[in-house]
């Protein structure tokens, strides 16, 4: 038996939560007592992933997995999970590993756990803590299929160093048809993505126009931020899509997330009631209030460039 870990990459590199992840794998290997095998796609430089405890790398070099595809991805996991027998699958939170679980649990006849925060507290049964009710609790689950596969809560588990000697393993599989053709893709304008960020600056209503969202950018730039919406402004066709932030747009689980003139529905603080918020605004009765850990109350026109200021001067 064996642990597998599936890493995200794009364009060669490897997403934010990857040593989160392997992390993950290597204390869950460790305590189950099998070997780690963490899966790649195309990226050519690994080495990093040996900092995290990765002993063993399965290394897939394939143009054909350049663009996410639910189908053709689930098929090579798979493969490599059987190559292997794996008996646990570790996905992380984002869009594609939530795609992807559904296909995997088929095509592996295993059982399947999202929102994973920890490690199991038990092996048999195999039980773990995770999130439930849009993050307002926490359930203790149980996976009774002999291939369980667990998604990992972004920013959840934490990141562990343990360096340690790697191998890697070239992985050579033949790709099934692709019953989807990608004809283009949209790519979000934004200097930082949502997914990957560790602060995300967001803004509502309260900015009452799009003519005023330098406010926002100002102060993104200044955070090294990636910057975001709720779900009024981007239906007004003030920001993109792409940035709506909530339960109908994009969870985050940053370290930071400042939200200005968003009074804070219960839709949008379902998405981002796992990161470290700060508030600013001009309501005292705002929503967002009970579920910030820090708040201001002011104009968002007098308090963000001041607060834009000070960090300018706190930086140089």
């Amino acid at each position: 038996m064996s642990v597998l870990v599936y890493t995200e990459s794009s364009k060669g590199i490897f997403k934010k939560n990857t040593p989160e992840l392997v992390s993950y794998g290597s204390e869950l290997s460790k305590k189950i007592g099998v070997e780690l095998f963490v899966l790649v796609f195309n990226v050519e430089d690994c080495s990093m992933l040996s900092q995290y405890g990765a002993t063993n790398i399965l290394k897939v070099d394939n143009d054909g997995l350049n663009l996410f595809e639910n189908k053709t991805y689930s098929n090579v996991i798979t493969k490599a999970a059987n190559k292997i027998n794996a008996s646990h699958v570790v996905l992380s939170s984002s869009a594609d590993s939530k795609y992807l679980a559904p296909s995997l649990c088929v095509e592996l006849d295993a059982g399947y756990l999202s929102n994973v925060v920890e490690l199991p507290s038990s092996i048999s049964p195999f039980t773990v803590k995770r999130t439930c009710y849009s993050n307002k609790a926490l359930s203790d689950s149980t996976i009774e299929s002999n291939i369980k596969i667990i998604g990992l809560s972004n920013n959840s588990y934490g990141v562990v160093e343990n360096k340690t000697e790697t191998k890697i393993h070239d992985f050579d599989v033949a790709l099934i048809d692709k019953q989807i053709e990608i004809k283009s893709i949209e790519k979000a304008s934004g200097k930082i993505s949502i997914a990957d960020a560790d602060v995300v600056v967001s803004g509502g209503r309260g900015l009452k126009g799009p003519e005023n969202w330098n406010l926002i950018e100002d102060l993104a730039e200044t955070l090294g931020a990636a910057t975001a919406c709720s779900k009024p402004v981007s239906d007004m066709g003030w920001r993109p899509h792409s940035e709506h932030v909530g339960q109908t747009g994009k969870p985050v689980a940053t370290n930071l997330y400042i939200a200005v003139g968003i009074s804070g529905a219960i839709q949008h603080l379902a998405g981002i009631n796992s990161s470290k918020v700060k508030v600013i605004n001009n309501d005292p009765e705002a929503p967002f209030f009970k579920a910030a850990d820090y708040g201001v109350v002011g104009d968002a026109f007098e308090v963000v460039p001041k607060l834009n200021e000070k960090l300018k001067a706190f930086k140089s």
